[in-house]
């Protein structure tokens, strides 16, 4: 722990200050580079065009398509295609540089069971005009003051053509979402042998920062929502009742989330500055990070951010078949890993942003090495690592769109540990009910009074 050097009442300000002097700023990208985008790039920063083999195709984008109420997001055309191949453990030296060191480690411990079958890579994710606009203008206005303070973006992906590691990740914190959602939330701890406990939550978010309906354009900068979230457990009955507020920003230490926890237990909402970083999330039993939450969410302060570059890679992609409601949860666990044969993977460019654990900041991972979708800017896998640079956890999210409003998200997302040989899947809503981007979610929604006026009723 480090000692304290100053009064707490002024380390707030001088602390923001000292960061300010001593971090970089990333500049904003030159207008003849920025010209690229939506020619020889697409507008948010994907090459536009296919690789040289033809295994990758140009990026077609989809069209927005009307939703019925209750209606899960599926592409029929995408479900009946008939894999290319499949990539067993006696592949891997042939598929190697392609895989995450996570799905390498997978063939290693599992090579009777673990799989992963290959599909035609598609690329239709596409986003609202308002959005991919205000991208590209963006690329010439937009700052990242160190890794924390981003400045001058407003309602698009901030960093198209990023030049540091922490522009990919501020890019997947603040993606296009919608206005409000409600998700229904399953989650469950699945044991060696495959039995698995389920938890029930759901979770109401307003976005602030990229909100193309919104009366006004929000830039991104430290201090300010760029959108609220609130939790409620509904099950099982040990932690039913659970809130959890936050209030997600731009900025350093505090100044980049404000968070309540209501336990029933205590009957009251409280504070909670550990609702941040390597934490347990309530109920998850460890299994889960809160800054594993969405892949990755939360401040970046605790490492250094490296941008590696751009590589080909088979990735989890067009997942609607495990995420859709006629997998069944019990389809998706089994020993050891995800049921092989419900996710798609394809091959997809994707960033590569390594992090690493500051010396002086404290976390369970020494490493993390990310990957990011080059056309939705989502991570879609990470590799963890413990401090003695072990591989210990991998995450992995399924990337499915929304095209009811031309929305990018990771359902569902699994991480595997490696010490225990659980692992936790989390964001299913198969055997619940689709997300709800219908819902009218107000400010006051959001405040600790309304949450504890909520919980006496």
């Amino acid at each position: 722990m480090r000692k304290q050097l100053w009064n707490s009442s002024l380390a707030g300000p001088l602390m923001a200050t000292l960061v300010a002097m001593s971090t970089p700023t990333f500049a904003k990208v030159g207008a003849d580079e920025a010209a690229k985008l939506g020619k020889e790039l697409t507008p948010v920063g994907a090459e536009k065009a296919g690789n040289k083999a033809g295994t990758i195709p140009a990026w077609t984008p989809q069209a927005q398509v009307t939703y019925k109420k209750g209606e899960y997001p599926s592409d029929a055309t995408l479900e009946a295609e008939k894999p290319l191949f499949t990539i067993t453990s006696a592949e891997v030296g042939k598929y190697g540089a392609l895989l995450t060191e996570g799905h390498k480690e997978l063939f290693k411990r599992y090579p009777q069971t673990y799989k992963m079958i290959v599909y035609p890579s598609h690329r239709n994710f596409n986003f609202p005009a308002k959005y991919l606009e205000e991208t590209v203008k963006n690329a010439t206005r937009a700052e990242l003051e160190g890794v924390d303070n981003p400045k001058g973006a407003l309602i698009g992906f901030p960093f198209p053509i990023p030049k540091s590691g922490a522009e990919p990740v501020w890019n997947h914190r603040v993606k296009f979402r919608g206005e409000n959602i409600r998700r229904y939330n399953n989650q469950m701890i699945v044991q060696q042998d495959g039995k698995f406990s389920l938890t029930k939550i759901v979770e109401d978010v307003k976005f602030y920062y990229a909100n193309i309906n919104g009366k006004t354009e929000i830039e991104l900068k430290p201090g300010a929502d760029f959108l609220r979230y609130l939790s409620e457990t509904i099950s099982p009955p040990r932690v039913a009742g659970t809130f959890i507020l936050v209030h997600e920003k731009a900025g350093f230490g505090p100044e980049g989330r404000s968070a309540w926890l209501y336990a029933p237990a205590l009957k009251r909402i409280r504070r909670a500055p550990a609702v941040c970083c390597d934490n347990p999330y309530e109920g998850t039993d460890g299994h889960q990070f809160y800054d594993q939450v969405d892949m990755y969410n939360g401040v970046l302060e605790r490492f250094t951010w490296k941008l590696v570059g751009k590589k080909e890679m088979y990735i989890p992609y067009n997942s609607y078949r495990i995420a859709g409601p006629k997998t069944k949860y019990a389809d998706i666990a089994k020993p050891n890993h995800v049921n092989p044969e419900l996710p798609r993977y394809e091959l997809h460019r994707v960033w590569v942003v390594e992090a690493d654990n500051k010396p002086d900041q404290r976390h369970t991972f020494k490493k993390r090495t990310m990957y990011f979708d080059e056309d939705s800017w989502n991570v879609v896998a990470i590799d963890d690592y413990d401090q003695q640079g072990k591989l210990l956890q991998f995450q992995e999210g399924h990337p499915i769109e929304y095209r009811d409003v031309l929305a990018v998200t990771t359902q569902p997302e699994v991480i595997y540990h490696f010490d225990s040989g659980r692992y936790f899947v989390t964001a299913m809503n198969n055997e619940d009910k689709p997300y709800d981007n219908s819902v009218v979610l107000k400010d006051s929604d959001f405040e600790a009074d309304t949450v504890q006026k909520r919980t006496s009723k």
